[in-house]
């Protein structure tokens, strides 16, 4: 009986799924404080309204969280598409052309340097289980990871909630402390704490030096806000 696509599903990868997550809410969490704190800055550089900061930094809330969202859910989306179309394609291969398919087995176990009667073995024990040959082709032949049918979903409500979140962060100071400088300035320092916990945080969960993600985190995060600052310290300057 032929392989078929039906017979072709996979279990749900756990760890795909929470490294999906961990991607989601660092993109979320960072986009929405840096774009809100480039913005707050901006602004409090060009006048003392603190109304005025408000509404822009809500504004800018609403919109970029919604907006996030919806990029990670398409995008999201896409790559299930791609990966179950080249899924698909694989399935086809396998029942009309399984030598060309059990040669790629061999190609990819050659990278490993595997060689002679250990890679006659391997390669023979793969192409007998067909479900190991599909997920061990799409793995590491075409490099693709399994997308499950909720993750499109997972992945908007969780950049749209981190966006959110990291966006709120800026305008804490503004709401606690009376004075547009004051608040600025603490609204920095707690995006600095903030941005470089990301950071620290993210290689905390993956790989690298913690320290060195955060101040990376850190560099780039405050770098947008001092873009944001200048920009409304000129035009704030400039008659209207």
């Amino acid at each position: 009986m032929p392989f078929t696509f039906k017979k072709a599903k996979l279990d749900i990868h756990e760890h795909h799924s929470r490294n999906s997550i961990l991607s989601d809410f660092i993109l979320g969490s960072q986009d929405g404080l840096v774009n809100v704190l480039g913005i707050i800055l901006g602004i409090s550089a060009a006048t003392t309204d603190v109304k005025l900061i408000f509404v822009a930094a809500l504004a800018a809330l609403g919109a970029e969280s919604i907006s996030m969202g919806a990029v990670a859910y398409t995008s999201t989306l896409a790559r299930r598409k791609y990966y179950l179309k080249e899924r698909a394609k694989e399935v086809y291969e396998m029942n009309e052309i399984p030598k060309l398919e059990k040669k790629e087995i061999r190609e990819i176990l050659k990278r490993w340097d595997y060689s002679g009667k250990d890679l006659n073995i391997l390669t023979n024990k793969i192409a007998k289980n067909k479900k190991a040959m599909l997920e061990f082709i799409m793995s590491f032949g075409l490099n693709l990871s399994y997308v499950s049918r909720k993750q499109p979903l997972k992945s908007f409500f969780t950049v749209l909630t981190a966006t959110t979140f990291g966006s709120i962060i800026p305008l804490i100071p503004f709401v606690l402390i009376k004075g547009i400088n004051n608040s600025a300035i603490f609204s920095i320092i707690l995006s600095a704490i903030a941005l470089f916990g990301i950071g620290y945080y993210e290689a905390k969960t993956t790989i690298g030096s913690m320290w060195k993600s955060g101040i990376q985190m850190l560099i780039i995060g405050l770098s947008a806000g001092i873009v944001g600052y200048l920009i409304g310290y000129f035009i704030g300057a400039v008659p209207m």
